[in-house]
């Protein structure tokens, strides 16, 4: 088979793999609900359980659509940064930008009036577009300030490893803020905050899901548009200005690509680990290749399928009880980067003898 052929497979394969899997998530759970049972709820059948409608509408379906969204947004968001930066370990969460999203919504939920019972608190749940916007907007201000001192050192310092200490040091600077905002809260908003950070599909409402839906929209398009310049960015910046790629303008693109795909991700969502850091190399490894003409639908593809998968695991437990989000894509994520890692370490190695 040809290498467009066996490209075209892989892509059907990823996608046939999310559909699945959304199918089995919108059919789990306390309540077991057939497959048929799945498509007469949504094509509105007469004869079909009413207690399947209401589950289906009201809590699973916005739950696992939002899944495939903010699986599909943090992948696409690890891609454009690894390439940035030209560092395997860049991610929305490695570089500080998920952190800085999470100072954005602390201080908007901090300094509200409210309790959450879900992933945001009940003002920024129910409180109309206005407030789902400005909570929006926060995160994204926060992922963008850091992404850009990222970016303004990134010209200064030549090293990658630095540069990622740094974005690191970024993101214990915000978590520091945070703790200092948590003090001069109430109890209710802490627990509110705490909850959030946990991660879950389960808080997104079908009012918030546009913001999602746009979000993923804008950096689909963004990075659609610069594939072929990121293409060339693989052969330095030095190549990519000697082939006509805008180089300003592409950092431009990109940044405001990622600093909108993570922070609408982690404001509605909560911030959500190695998602952004793994996917990429995944699909790299599948499809043994960095063209991003294919590697932007794989990450789509395996982000979304990979962000289900975690939030079934997540409902495992049952008895009405959960498990975080962070910690089951953080357990999924870190023996990726681990082997990330060890193969760049026995490649350096192979070269050193050699």
């Amino acid at each position: 088979m040809r290498r467009g052929g066996r490209t075209a497979v892989g892509l059907w394969v990823l996608l046939t793999l999310t559909c699945f899997l959304l199918l089995l998530g919108l059919s789990a759970g306390s309540v077991t609900i057939p497959w048929t049972g799945i498509f007469q709820s949504i094509t509105g059948a007469q004869d079909v359980n009413p207690v399947w409608g209401r589950i289906l509408w009201q809590i699973r379906l916005p739950r696992c659509l939002a899944a495939v969204m903010g699986g599909a947004c943090l992948a696409l968001s690890g891609l454009e940064m690894q390439t940035l930066f030209r560092n395997p370990l860049a991610g929305p969460y490695t570089l500080g930008i998920s952190s800085g999203a999470t100072l954005g919504v602390a201080m908007a939920v901090l300094a509200g009036v409210a309790v959450g019972n879900g992933a945001l608190p009940q003002w920024m749940a129910m409180g109309g577009g206005w407030a789902q916007l400005g909570v929006a907007g926060s995160a994204v201000l926060g992922a963008g300030t850091v992404m850009v001192l990222v970016l303004l050192l990134s010209k200064v310092i030549r090293g990658n490893t630095t540069l990622l200490i740094l974005g690191l040091m970024f993101g214990q600077l915000a978590g520091a803020l945070v703790s200092i905002l948590q003090v001069f809260s109430t109890a209710e908003q802490i627990r509110s905050f705490t909850f959030w950070t946990f991660g879950s599909y389960a808080g997104v409402t079908w009012g918030q899901m546009p913001f999602l839906a746009g979000s993923l929209g804008i950096g689909l398009a963004l990075a659609g548009y610069c594939a072929k310049p990121l293409n060339a960015l693989l052969l330095g910046w030095t190549y990519a200005r000697s082939v006509g790629v805008p180089v300003r303008t592409l950092r431009i693109l990109l940044l405001a690509s990622a600093s909108i795909l993570a922070g609408v991700v982690t404001a509605f969502c909560g911030p959500i680990a190695f998602l952004g850091l793994a996917v990429p190399h995944l699909c790299r490894g599948f499809f043994r290749t960095a063209d991003h003409r294919i590697l932007i639908p794989a990450c789509v593809f395996l982000g979304a399928s990979l962000s289900l998968a975690s939030d079934l695991v997540c409902r495992l437990p049952g008895n009405g009880r959960v498990l975080p989000l962070n910690a089951v894509t953080s357990m999924v994520g870190a023996p990726i980067v681990i082997w990330v890692l060890l193969r760049r370490r026995s490649r350096s190695e192979e070269v050193e003898s050699e």
